[in-house]
């Protein structure tokens, strides 16, 4: 049942933006693996923290002083990286063998930013994402806590922003349209005055639908565009 469309059924204040509360809201859902095959295997962590001084967005405020709104942690991958140099991420990579998505998510945040959580800080995951470059994406959430110190390793990371999750709920997200070759609709989620793009909006979008909004909503049927496909 979906929660009320109001401010006090979003988890962006200090009373609902609890580990507790979001993980209660995460097991009303049934979350769908999807099988690798011969896929490679990947997983990327959906941080929930504070927003602290803002996103650092263009077309989002900053704040002053400290917001202990509620914050998603999305980075800009480093232009010297190999594959998709420059787009919007979230920390993550390949699982190595032996890992679970959750170990392999744990440590790809501690790599890339500096952020160590142990795996108390897990809260479970969102559905499975297979993209056009050959990964099946595990999403891993988990609470960050106020995470105010974070060491973003520049081989992979240009930029850490903190998102707000009520920037989720705009009015005009999800973005959908048709692209040339896509059996269905690619998809977006604006931020600030740009979008971000599939798989990353993807797990965006799922994350507002199941623990901001109550809704069982799917995202592997989206697509992403032309530019993420390789």
């Amino acid at each position: 049942m979906p929660f009320p469309d109001d401010r006090t059924a979003r988890p962006d204040g200090p009373a609902c933006w609890q580990a507790d509360n979001l993980q209660q809201r995460l097991s009303r859902q049934q979350v769908q693996p999807i099988p690798h095959d011969q896929r490679r295997r990947a997983a990327v962590a959906l941080v929930c923290t504070e927003a602290g001084h803002g996103a650092a967005v263009p077309g989002l405020p900053a704040q002053a002083p400290w917001s202990t709104e509620g914050a998603l942690l999305l980075t800009r991958r480093a232009a010297s990286m190999r594959a998709h140099a420059g787009q919007w991420a979230l920390p993550g990579g390949r699982i190595d063998d032996g890992e679970t998505p959750e170990q392999a998510a744990l440590r790809e945040l501690h790599e890339e930013l500096g952020l160590q959580l142990g795996p108390t800080a897990v809260l479970g995951r969102l559905d499975d994402y297979a993209t056009r470059s050959g990964y099946v994406i595990t999403p891993v959430l988990m609470w960050g806590g106020a995470a105010r110190t974070l060491a973003p390793n520049a081989d992979e990371v240009a930029s850490v922003h903190r998102v707000p999750v009520s920037e989720l709920l705009r009015p005009d997200a999800p973005i959908l349209n048709h692209v040339r070759g896509a059996e269905h609709p690619v998809l977006r989620m604006p931020l600030g005055s740009a979008w971000v793009a599939a798989p990353t909006a993807a797990f965006l979008y799922q994350f507002r639908e199941w623990l901001l909004c109550g809704r069982a909503t799917r995202v592997a049927h989206f697509d992403q565009p032309h530019f993420a496909w390789r």
